[in-house]
């Protein structure tokens, strides 16, 4: 079969969604666990997951019909599963990651049979191609995917039409132009292409994650990208025959720096914690330019997963390996997946999980180093010249559509971007804490808009957010922070990246924010922080801190945290502290800061009639300050109210 522009927009599709669906499945099967903060029995359905041991029992006969079912499933649950509530999205989404889990190695055995090494290159295009849509569609809002809200979502069904096109003029039936071999080369092959894709859907589909790590640049970040995926792409074409036949060495160098530039990059952002009680609270030391430099490198570098990915596709289909022994490959492909994901999650919530979970702690840079390696180390283990033989048909449309993407997402960057107006001069200043639980409201729905909904309607010029860490696969790869702050045109802060494993801080405001910083707080259990950064109001400076504290409130984090807040003038401390007003840390709080909701209610009682019990909220200031207005703000927006007061001076 002659590839053809429908075939590469097809695969183009299939991958694009397989990314998608991924990353909501995952999210999905995560907000269980958030909401019952245990291992929910949710967990179950990541046994989807490991679809392709489907493929050792599967009688040859069927699987052509099986190809072009599991392709029409994957459309399907895509279009489907942004319409769905949380639970109806892990089913649906999970299905149709299941469905693609088996209909890669199809296309890879079916290609095989056919001796059709062309259209598996169109498959690897497709790919790319796949990932330049991925990362414009997160550019064009804010680091959130644009086809998963609003009317935005029909941009699904237009793609899924064509592809369920292509799918259905298929041959029903498989030419076998040779005898299938017992390749004992399709297992690493297999490894390394799922190793490939994992590595995709971690990061790379997704620059904003990245851009998180060292606090880089996320417009460069993302130029640097669509710079690398179109000077690949060109060579695909202008170089072919140059890129194609590269040296077996200077493979194994390119993937090896590869491996090191992002290594370091994630390792050189992951805490070394201290062990003595007192030497907290620990400043999160300034991030060395060094590891953003060596990131810069890493995105120079990525498209070497997309060269490998492309060889081990290549290699699977010329191999031509029996059904089984493609389904033995992807089995143990799945599986490594599967680890690798639960791993990624577990080191964030190892506090949660019985036994293994301890041995995450801080092991987030382990995670990615296990994973590059997996793709790499079946380069060295296949060997061969690259990609003989392949590209007589390149369509030069590929680097047009390729280069526009870029064009988008670069452009999507700027666009977007916040542009904070000018602050008032003011002796006013509206807070507004808010625990956002990763935006999902009470119930457990994704509600980014009704959170941003109530924040603009409160208006206010400081926002601490609590439990804001969604920049990781547990959280769908969204950059919930930078959504909200470009929306309300607010400077901000993000905190603690998502390398050392924290639930997330973050502050947005309408003045510009100076010395921001992150310090950590002791813990035995989940790793806790506060950020602090100063603003200028009509001249007169700021002390703004925001935390999380873990469960309970520990008393020695709040002591640790009053050692930061000690000898500071004009000090305005908010968050969720996990402790409520009868608590000995409350006490001795109070000795130092006010309570913004008693200075306005002495009694606790406010204008309505409210007098919440046990809250955990709270905005403290300075003696001195004013507080001329209090609100405790009850909604379903998320599982905790917002807290708001009104400071004068």
């Amino acid at each position: 079969m002659p590839m053809s522009r429908s075939a590469v927009f097809a695969y183009t599709v299939f991958f694009l969604f397989f990314f998608q669906l991924i990353t909501d499945f995952v999210e999905a099967v995560y907000v269980f666990g958030l909401l019952q903060t245990s291992i929910p029995p949710e967990i179950v359905s990541v046994l989807f997951l490991l679809s392709p041991f489907l493929l050792l029992f599967l009688p040859r006969s069927i699987a052509p019909l099986l190809l072009r079912a599991t392709g029409l499933l994957v459309l399907v649950c895509r279009v489907v599963e942004v319409m769905l509530d949380t639970r109806g999205r892990m089913l649906v989404t999970g299905l149709g990651v299941s469905a693609f889990l088996l209909w890669l190695p199809l296309v890879l055995w079916q290609r095989g049979q056919e001796s059709d090494e062309g259209d598996t290159f169109s498959v690897g295009l497709g790919l790319i191609l796949a990932l330049a849509a991925a990362v414009a569609l997160r550019a064009l809002y804010s680091g959130l995917d644009l086809s998963t809200y609003g009317w935005f979502r029909l941009l699904n069904v237009i793609l899924a039409m064509p592809a369920a096109l292509f799918l259905v003029r298929q041959p029903s039936a498989i030419a076998e132009s040779a005898p299938t071999r017992a390749n004992p080369r399709s297992i690493p092959a297999s490894l390394g292409l799922v190793a490939a894709l994992a590595l995709l859907y971690f990061a790379f589909s997704a620059p904003n994650v990245m851009a998180r790590w060292t606090e880089a640049s996320y417009s460069l970040v993302v130029g640097l990208l669509v710079l690398s995926l179109v000077a690949f792409t060109w060579l695909l074409v202008a170089r072919r025959q140059w890129l194609f036949n590269l040296p077996y060495s200077a493979i194994v160098v390119w993937n090896a720096l590869f491996v090191l530039c992002l290594g370091l990059a994630v390792r050189g952002q992951q805490v070394s914690f201290f062990t003595d009680k007192g030497a907290y609270p620990q400043p999160w030391a300034a991030i060395d330019p060094l590891y953003t430099v060596i990131l810069f490198l890493a995105l120079l570098l990525s498209p070497v997963v997309l060269y490998d990915a492309m060889l081990f596709m290549q290699g699977l289909a010329a191999g031509r390996p029996s059904l089984r022994r493609l389904g033995a490959g992807f089995s143990l492909a799945a599986l490594f997946l599967l680890v690798m994901i639960l791993s990624h999650v577990f080191t964030t919530v190892y506090d949660y999980i019985p036994v293994v979970g301890p041995f995450f702690r801080d092991k987030f840079w382990l995670v990615y180093l296990v994973v590059t390696l997996t793709m790499a180390l079946p380069v060295v283990w296949i060997g061969g010249a690259g990609m003989r033989g392949w590209g007589d048909e390149v369509k030069k449309g590929v680097v047009t559509a390729v280069f526009c993407l870029g064009l988008v997402a670069v452009g999507g960057v700027v666009v977007r971007a916040a542009r904070p107006e000018p602050p008032p001069e003011d002796h006013s200043l509206a807070v507004l804490t808010y625990n956002i639980q990763q935006g999902y409201s009470e119930d457990g729905r994704k509600n980014y808009a009704g959170q941003l909904a109530l924040m603009r309607e409160q208006d206010a010029d400081l926002i601490g957010l609590q439990e804001s860490d969604t920049n990781r696969i547990a959280g769908g790869n969204a950059d919930l922070v930078r959504y909200l702050a470009d929306e309300l045109d607010l400077y901000s802060y993000y905190g603690p990246g998502p390398v050392p494993g924290t639930f997330g801080i973050a502050l947005l405001s309408r003045y510009p924010l100076e010395n921001p910083r992150t310090y950590y707080l002791y813990s035995e259990g989940e790793q806790v922080a506060a950020i602090h950064a100063q603003i200028r109001v009509s001249g007169r400076f700021f002390n703004v801190y925001v935390t999380h504290l873990g469960n309970g409130g520990p008393i020695i984090q709040q002591q640790q945290f009053l050692q930061l807040v000690t000898g500071d003038e004009n000090v305005i401390a908010m968050g969720d502290f996990n402790f409520d007003p009868s608590t000995e840390q409350y006490r001795i709080t109070r000795l130092l800061l006010e309570d913004a909701w008693l200075l306005r209610w002495p009694d606790g009682v406010d204008g309505n009639g409210l007098a919440p019990a046990g809250r955990i909220d709270h905005i403290f200031v300075s003696p001195g300050l004013a507080v001329t207005d209090a609100r405790y703000i009850e909604s379903d927006a998320s599982d905790h109210p917002a807290v708001a007061a009104e400071l004068e001076w």
